[in-house]
């Protein structure tokens, strides 16, 4: 039961960071991301939410492994993973809340090596927890290249 309970707190803790960033991003889609100009391989916006829920399950599930490996002994990870989905929630912020590609663009990349020193923390302690995070890692280094490339022709 007390693993039940870590499962639905993790997946609660990754969700509400995509609850959280959507409040920064839902109003700014309407107006402001759609005038923007956007690369040819900008995906349509209803692929967002699905893949970004589906991510942050992900994330929960990778979290719950390694929590139930023990906290004390694995606190330094936890400590990265906490770390990157903050920086998760900053990039909405500084993207949609402030309308700064230029800053989002800079800050994803401290997100993707925040990712990916979470990811090897996490193998140390489960593969399989590091394996459920590729996934999340290959979409932030994918948004990269969009922030980046929505900055460029909008500069």
């Amino acid at each position: 039961m007390k693993d039940i309970k870590k499962l639905v707190y993790s997946l609660i803790i990754c969700l509400s960071a995509g609850i959280i960033g959507s409040f920064f991003t839902s109003s700014s889609i309407p107006i402001w991301y759609t005038a923007l100009n956007k690369p040819f391989f900008n995906p349509p916006n209803w692929i967002f939410g699905p893949v970004w829920t589906l991510l942050y399950v992900l994330m929960g599930i990778s979290l719950y492994i390694v929590w139930t490996k023990g906290f004390k002994k694995n606190k330094e990870a936890i400590i990265w993973f906490a770390a990157q989905l903050i920086l998760n929630i900053l990039w909405s912020i500084l993207f949609f809340g402030l309308k700064s590609p230029l800053l989002a663009f800079v800050e994803i990349i401290l997100l993707w090596i925040a990712i990916l020193i979470t990811l090897i923390k996490f193998y140390k302690v489960s593969k399989q927890s590091a394996y459920l995070l590729i996934p999340y890692l290959a979409w932030v280094g994918f948004a990269a290249i969009l922030n980046f490339s929505i900055f460029y022709l909008n500069i």
